[in-house]
């Protein structure tokens, strides 16, 4: 789940890179090349200690999360990282040693019966992690889980806006898996470009696509594969037979969710014209009843003073383009010192209006209107991919075509982002919105070599064709030609 990254931190194309990085590099480099492949003991054990690491310190990473935001809720916190990532770690503890099986492949004509073929998972060595503030725990073990798994070390640059979080994880992690296997580090302002100049096995980025681009850029100096999560627009649309009221308590909850700092959140949504009236009555009612106070505990704060004004500013350029906003807590008077952004319907947006260009990460919701599913096909299909699709429909057919036809990252359907909270389903994004794909046993392989090993049986087959080519020869591979005909 990506996060704005500030333009800022896109910065020249060869950063000096701080001792600390070298150094750290260097001692897992030579940790992993004296033991290259831990076995699945080691594994399991460095899974149990990254699980006590959350279980044993959950209220001080909880309350570093909050101090990072200013005021983060707690019960979300609970739920979308310590909840999550501690199943997510135990999914691979249970699943590990069929992970780690190797797997038996099909010979050719001219090997079977005596040789063998096998795919063998072995760990690819240190992998880079640049983790975003939004969901700083999460996506910091989610990936780790993967790599750890997966047999491999890993040094972790936190977020410049996760500082407390960063402090907290640079004290603590050495008590649970020494630094040559897991280091983490802090941004210290406006790292993120010297750390992806080293020469990693592997970068797993999570951020902007302006960002990513550049930290592809930087990763192909060295080959560096790269897994990158980004975000965009994910758009949401509500057929005229899913029920309306139900539609908007799970699109709302959503939208709410992290205050919309989400990057598989609803960004857009299309309603037929009919819905609208009946969207914004049920969505002022629900807000009402789950946020009485945004000044609560329970809604959480844009992330900075930046991001606050960029949602502002944002608002005012949709109101001055002719959108009608529509504020879901009228009445409340947000507490700037603490960035609560009140949340907005933004109706009658038009393409022109910065709401509907760019990632919005924040409690706005823009709504377009539609009569057939083809105009929201050709809508979506004219911009970049976008990382998640929502599809509200009681019929399968009307499903299916929307899958068929709009490409996204995930989808889905009949309810909005749980696609990407399930181990058993690999997450990522396709062009604009990423590349590549983690969680569960895709995130196992994603940061595993999957090596094709060929074994020779004692009699080769194979030599009954080699030259000088007399008719036998041709016989025979001209036999194999007609059975493959």
């Amino acid at each position: 789940m990506n996060a704005i990254t500030p333009l800022s931190d896109v910065t020249t194309p060869e950063p000096s890179v701080p001792a600390e990085f070298t150094d750290s590099f260097e001692r897992q480099r030579g940790a992993f090349l004296a033991h290259p492949c831990p076995s699945y003991a080691e594994r399991i054990a460095d899974l149990r200690a990254m699980h006590r690491l959350l279980v044993e310190n959950r209220a001080a990473l909880v309350e570093a999360v909050h101090r990072d935001y200013g005021n983060r809720s707690r019960f979300e916190t609970l739920f979308t990282e310590c909840l999550l990532n501690q199943e997510g770690i135990l999914d691979a503890i249970k699943h590990l040693r069929r992970w780690m099986k190797p797997q038996k492949r099909r010979l050719d004509i001219t090997q079977y019966p005596f040789a063998s073929a096998r795919v063998i998972p072995q760990p690819v060595g240190v992998v880079g992690v640049v983790a975003p503030w939004n969901f700083p725990i999460s996506m910091a073990f989610a990936p780790l889980t993967g790599i750890v798994a997966a047999g491999n070390r890993a040094m972790v640059k936190m977020s410049e806006n996760s500082s407390h979080l960063a402090r907290l994880l640079m004290e603590i992690s050495p008590r649970y898996l020494p630094e040559d296997k897991l280091r983490f580090f802090d941004d210290g302002g406006g790292r993120g470009p010297a750390f992806t100049t080293l020469p990693f096995d592997h970068i797993f980025f999570t951020g902007s696509p302006q960002t990513g681009k550049a930290v592809m850029a930087s990763a192909a100096r060295n080959l560096t594969p790269v897994t990158l999560e980004l975000g965009g627009k994910s758009p949401t649309v509500v057929a005229p037979d899913y029920p309306i009221r139900t539609a908007v308590e799970r699109i709302m909850w959503v939208k709410m969710l992290n205050a919309g700092q989400i990057c598989t959140n609803v960004d857009y949504l299309f309603l037929p014209e009919d819905k609208v009236d009946d969207f914004v009555r049920i969505a002022r009612e629900i807000i009402g009843q789950r946020y009485p106070d945004i000044n609560g505990n329970d809604y959480t704060s844009i992330i900075d003073e930046r991001s606050y004004r960029r949602l502002e500013t944002t608002l005012e350029d949709a109101r001055r383009k002719g959108a009608r906003l529509v504020n879901l807590v009228e009445g409340q008077v947000p507490d700037r010192a603490l960035r609560k952004f009140p949340p907005h319907l933004v109706l009658d947006p038009t393409d022109d209006m910065e709401i509907l260009q760019r990632e919005i990460f924040g409690p706005l919701l823009p709504i377009k209107t539609y009569r057939t599913k083809e105009e929201i096909r050709d809508y979506v299909r004219a911009r970049p991919h976008p990382l998640a699709f929502y599809i509200y429909t009681n019929d399968r057919q009307l499903q299916d075509w929307y899958v068929t036809h709009i490409m996204s990252g995930g989808v889905s359907v009949n309810d909005g982002l749980i696609h990407a909270g399930l181990h058993a389903l690999p997450f990522g994004g396709i062009g604009n919105s990423g590349m590549g794909h983690y969680h569960g046993y895709e995130g196992f392989t994603t940061f595993s070599k999957m090596r094709p090993i060929f074994r020779q049986g004692p009699i080769r087959p194979l030599n009954l064709l080699l030259p000088p080519y007399d008719k036998g020869a041709f016989k025979l591979l001209n036999l194999m030609l007609r059975l493959k005909s």
